[in-house]
């Protein structure tokens, strides 16, 4: 919940944006190609069948945050194969997007991407977009030392490496004051 009167774009020096299903939409369906990688990497990598990588995969989620995070704290996997694996997309189906390259040149201020992706999956999705050259920082998984978003010690650090001073008086029905 925010509170307090919004303020004007022309005093906003640092935006951040999610990358997955916000600057480009969900119909692109980048997703279904991914949770596809994830379950033949978990079977793959674990020794499974795909039916049980994909209930592992779930529930790695909901328990972890991603499915990722689950592979790391469950079986001490080194999350860089895993992440190039599952990231290793076709992205025909991301059209470019000049309203979108418009309207990001119109804000003021630094733009950030902070994904739980990796900073390779964001360069390729903004490049196909056509709205990379509008943005000075990636922050992705590994700078959140894998901690998944929501969790507030991503937003600390991406906070600290980028030195922004966030709006007041944000809060998240779910953390504590961040």
């Amino acid at each position: 919940m925010t509170t307090g009167s919004p303020r004007p774009l022309h005093e906003i020096a640092t935006w951040v944006f999610d990358l997955d299903n916000t600057l480009y939409s969900r119909n692109c369906d980048l997703f279904p190609q991914i949770h596809v990688k994830m379950g033949e990497f978990i079977a793959r990598h674990l020794g499974v069948g795909l039916e049980e990588a994909r209930r592992m995969q779930k529930e790695y989620f909901l328990r972890h945050g991603t499915t990722l995070r689950g592979m790391m704290v469950e079986h001490g996997l080194e999350p860089q194969a895993f992440l190039d694996y599952v990231h290793d997309i076709d992205l025909a189906s991301v059209p470019p997007d000049l309203a979108l390259g418009a309207a990001l040149a119109e804000l003021p201020g630094r733009k950030i991407v902070f994904t739980n992706g990796s900073v390779r999956h964001a360069e390729r999705v903004l490049a196909r977009l056509g709205i990379d050259g509008h943005f000075s920082g990636i922050f992705d998984i590994e700078a959140a030392s894998y901690l998944p978003k929501p969790d507030p010690a991503g937003y600390l650090e991406l906070i600290r490496r980028f030195e922004f001073d966030p709006p007041p008086r944000r809060w998240s029905r779910t953390w504590r004051r961040i």
